[in-house]
């Protein structure tokens, strides 16, 4: 895929692969649905005047969509990319994950890696200080997309409740899990990140990739008290994957439409 060279041609890209995915009944759409959603609310914000600075948002977010096709290339050329993207691909044909987890290790992938890259590419140096009101802003907008799409994983998993008995959260909270908490650290690596020459830039970006590959396994493999748990949400949950990934990328316009009779 030829890398993006603005926030259209990464929306039209993520499209691409949400179409292709429901055509072959590739999980690698339940994530790709996700994030296609959330580039489309970033761009409407653009559109609407609500970022500082509308022309850098959209170079962040070009940034930002190339890092995912270029982990999404590498692994279908010769399953390369970084660590963590490695992780989550490798479990897309795995038949003991449920639909949450898929959609969990791409976040965890492309916050806790690609996010701070794609932020210190975006204002190197001092600069970056100026980039962190619309950094944060984002983080209204992901909350708005994580709750709709968590609507909709509900639908298609009815027995995903069942984790909050056993892990003691909200089932609001399973997408969500510490996005707020992540992009937090992200912040902090994205400055660390605009400070450092060339070498140290690498050698921060391979130890986030290992720390996020880490998560990944975590995410894949949880706790033995989890494990009966997300077996019967597995074998309750919808596994029709090419209507998964149709339900999952129009929760937004349901959610939308909801709202608008409510």
């Amino acid at each position: 895929m030829a890398a993006a060279q603005n926030i259209d041609e990464v929306v039209d890209g993520l499209a691409e692969i949400v179409r292709e995915a429901t055509r072959t009944g590739d999980r690698i759409g339940y994530f790709a649905a996700l994030y296609r959603q959330v580039t489309v609310e970033i761009r409407r914000a653009i559109h609407a005047g609500r970022f500082e600075d509308g022309p850098r948002m959209d170079r962040f977010d070009t940034l930002f969509g190339n890092r995912y096709f270029e982990a999404h290339d590498a692994w279908l050329r010769d399953r390369g990319g970084p660590r963590c993207w490695r992780e989550t691909f490798g479990l897309l044909d795995d038949r003991d994950t449920v639909i949450v987890q898929h959609l969990i290790l791409g976040v965890n992938a492309h916050i806790n890696l690609d996010l701070a890259v794609a932020a210190a590419r975006t204002s190197p140096g001092a600069d970056i200080h100026a980039l962190q009101h619309d950094y944060l802003l984002i983080n209204d907008i992901l909350a708005r997309v994580v709750l709709a799409v968590q609507d909709s994983v509900d639908a298609l998993s009815p027995l995903l409740s069942l984790l909050d008995r056993v892990g003691g959260r909200t089932d609001e909270q399973i997408l969500d899990f510490s996005i707020v908490q992540s992009r937090q650290e992200a912040w902090h690596n994205t400055v660390v990140l605009s400070g450092q020459n060339e070498k140290e830039r690498e050698a921060t970006i391979d130890r986030l990739d290992i720390r996020a590959a880490v998560l990944a396994r975590l995410i894949a493999r949880p706790g033995a008290l989890v494990r009966p748990a997300l077996e019967l949400i597995r074998h309750t949950e919808n596994n029709d994957v090419a209507a998964v990934i149709a339900h999952l990328d129009s929760a937004m316009e349901r959610a939308s439409a909801q709202k608008g009779t409510g």
